[in-house]
């Protein structure tokens, strides 16, 4: 019996050391968690500062604005978004670097690269085709299109890394749906889908795995 529990433990231990191997670990819950927060500050900045509350998010038209005025509110929107991006970023690096050190692993392997590669290129390609949406007027469609394509990242990383990032992923991907069915409540969505759902998100991965 004794033998059995062993080889049981052996393979338990086995497992571990080749998830670890394979999948990217390191990521840290209270990265989301700021993320989510960061998220809530920049939307709470567009719809306050840059959008007068709100009033012109979607005139996608600028019917009720000058081309000039619509084009200078475009501009900031983007500068808010790779503000977010930026910072979101920077603490996603500095709390998972941290997370790394004190399981006394590697930050930068192999699995890292891979989780890197697989949620860059949905995310460029998603910049891409936003961009290609402001060019041609229809931002209306930018919340949808940005969370669709955001959620699609992390599916696609959720090979690599904590399996339950599938789970974000597919949550991203309704929002982003409901994104496009009510239109004109874009800015909403981003705070569900960037703010709230990261926040839940990495208290959860945090309380499971970091505590």
């Amino acid at each position: 019996m004794e033998t059995q529990n062993s080889q049981v433990q052996d393979l338990k231990e086995i497992k571990n050391l080749m998830e670890r191997s394979t999948r990217f670990l390191s990521l840290s819950g209270l990265s989301s968690v700021v993320a989510g927060i960061i998220a809530i500050i920049g939307a709470g900045i567009a719809y306050f500062l840059i959008l007068d509350n709100g009033r012109i998010i979607y005139n996608e038209h600028f019917d009720v604005i000058s081309l000039e005025e619509g084009t200078r509110v475009i501009k900031l929107l983007i500068i808010d978004a790779l503000l977010v991006l930026v910072f979101a970023f920077v603490f996603a690096l500095y709390f998972s670097k941290r997370k790394a050190k004190r399981l006394n692993t590697k930050f930068w392997t192999k699995a890292t690269k891979r989780v890197l590669y697989n949620f860059t290129i949905p995310l460029l390609a998603g910049g891409a085709f936003t961009l290609i949406l402001i060019q041609q007027h229809n931002i209306h469609l930018v919340a949808s299109s940005t969370l669709i394509f955001y959620g699609i990242a992390l599916l696609n990383a959720s090979n690599f890394t904590f399996s339950e990032i599938r789970y974000l992923g597919i949550c991203e991907i309704i929002i982003g749906l409901l994104a496009g069915i009510f239109l004109y409540y874009g800015i909403f969505f981003w705070v569900i889908g960037f703010g709230i759902l990261h926040i839940i998100y990495g208290a959860l991965m945090y309380y499971k795995y970091e505590r």
